[in-house]
């Protein structure tokens, strides 16, 4: 199948081309005026705007644009079925849904353009229509269904789970027209997960509650609340990549990319036991940010706050990069944090204690993933290779302030907040302080 030929744009200004050449092979052509531009800077560091021929080849291109696509096959084959595409070829999908992305780059075909990008566009949405569009996100849709039409909603989120994304004006959403971007990311709750089905049905109020906790213990996070509509329970996340402009005219898209896209890793190596980036790797890319010590304190710290929620998905896009001007970058809040302390035990459906890991491992003269075998030692370890001054001292600070954090979350609980992930939350989080601060204190003189 011939390579769609798809035109490259940010906030109105024409980046590049994503082709291919005759022999299939990927090719990533920068606009000779956005090398002008005072705008710019490259899609992604694995694409470097190279000297000369402003031109990038190879798999490394379309991996970056893969990473733009929700990563489950059967959310693709939706995709796929909806707007009567061919195949889910990362190259059709975002041709049908590449309006708006992750970050600021828009796709779309030749001769079109993103006129009005600069003003808002906009249908408001009943609370009705916003369920009705939430419960068909997993409804399989007809043959042919949406096929063609113009008017179809085609934003690409990349992740593991089902989500939309929505314009929100005020207290009113709207679903955005024409090049408008979205402002929120809405999530629905994850069901059943994994070989063992576990039961993360209440991942809405999991992921609210880490959320509050991490910004409780003072680490940079995006802004999430829960919202109801009609039977529908979601996540919204306020995005950090879209900034209101003055006036409130119109919706600037902030370039931005995660440690997969920024490393040249495909998304099905996001993990670090499949040969995704480590810890090390990860720190090795934030010691060029320009907020280099900042950035690698956060991530440390992040980490650590990780073992403490059992939050085992950490996985290399799950951290990102804001890109400025030239090429400069620094880490973006946190997103996309879930506790599976909730789903921890001994029985049937549930996740042994024994096989909880991070998605990165700590590492001394062995690697250290499993959270029973991580130990104070292994993050005083972590905190030395960081290169941070006093990132240790941090780590003691944040576990000092896990008290406070739970006793602050816990007086804003909503109150039909789920009890099953309150306390089995709060019960691990103080358990591995506990033991931390014990550890710290036997090796203390």
């Amino acid at each position: 199948m011939a390579h769609p030929e798809l035109h490259l744009w940010m906030n109105g200004e024409h980046v590049g081309i994503w082709t291919a050449s005759r022999a299939g092979v990927p090719i990533l052509r920068y606009d000779d005026a956005w090398l002008r531009s005072p705008n710019m800077r490259p899609l992604s560091l694995s694409l470097p705007i190279p000297a000369g021929v402003p031109e990038l080849r190879g798999q490394v291109v379309d991996d970056y644009f893969d990473n733009l696509l929700p990563e489950a096959q059967p959310i693709r084959e939706r995709v796929r079925r909806r707007f009567g595409l061919a195949s889910t070829d990362a190259a059709e999908l975002l041709a049908a849904i590449g309006r708006d992305c992750v970050g600021a780059v828009q796709l779309l075909p030749p001769g079109m353009a993103p006129t009005g990008y600069d003003r808002i566009d906009s249908e408001p949405l009943t609370d009705s229509q916003v369920d009705t569009l939430l419960r068909n996100l997993t409804a399989t849709p007809a043959l042919g269904e949406a096929a063609g039409d113009p008017d179809a909603f085609r934003i690409s989120i990349a992740g593991a789970q089902e989500k939309t994304a929505l314009l929100r004006i005020g207290d009113a959403w709207h679903r955005p027209l024409g090049a408008t971007p979205t402002t929120h990311i809405l999530k629905l709750p994850l069901g059943l997960i994994g070989n063992i089905r576990a039961d993360m049905q209440d991942s809405v109020d999991n992921e609210w509650l880490c959320a509050q906790l991490l910004a409780a213990w003072g680490l940079e996070v995006a802004r999430t609340e829960i919202a109801r509509f009609g039977a529908s329970k979601v996540l919204a996340v306020e995005r950090f990549d879209r900034r209101w402009m003055p006036g409130n005219a119109w919706i600037a898209r902030l370039p931005q990319e995660d440690f997969c896209q920024a490393t040249g890793t495909p998304a099905h190596r996001k993990y670090e036991n499949d040969g995704g980036p480590g810890m090390r790797a990860c720190l090795d890319l934030l010691s060029a940010s320009e907020h280099a010590i900042d950035d690698k304190r956060r991530f440390v710290l992040a980490q650590l706050a990780f073992w403490l929620l059992a939050a085992t998905d950490g996985h290399a896009k799950n951290f990102s990069l804001a890109i400025g001007r030239g090429g400069r970058f620094r880490m973006t809040p946190l997103y996309d944090v879930l506790s599976v302390w909730p789903i921890m035990g001994d029985g049937p459906n549930q996740l042994s204690p024994y096989r909880a890991r991070l998605a990165m491992a700590l590492r001394g003269k062995n690697a250290h993933a499993r959270l029973a075998d991580i130990h104070v030692r292994h993050w005083q370890a972590l905190a030395a290779q960081s290169g941070v001054p006093d990132a240790f001292a941090g780590m003691q600070a944040l576990v000092e302030r896990v008290p406070a954090g739970l006793e602050r979350v816990e007086a804003i609980l909503p109150p039909d907040f789920s009890g099953r992930v309150w306390s089995s939350v709060r019960t691990g989080v103080l358990a591995q302080a506990e033991r931390f601060l014990n550890e710290l204190a036997s090796v203390t003189p």
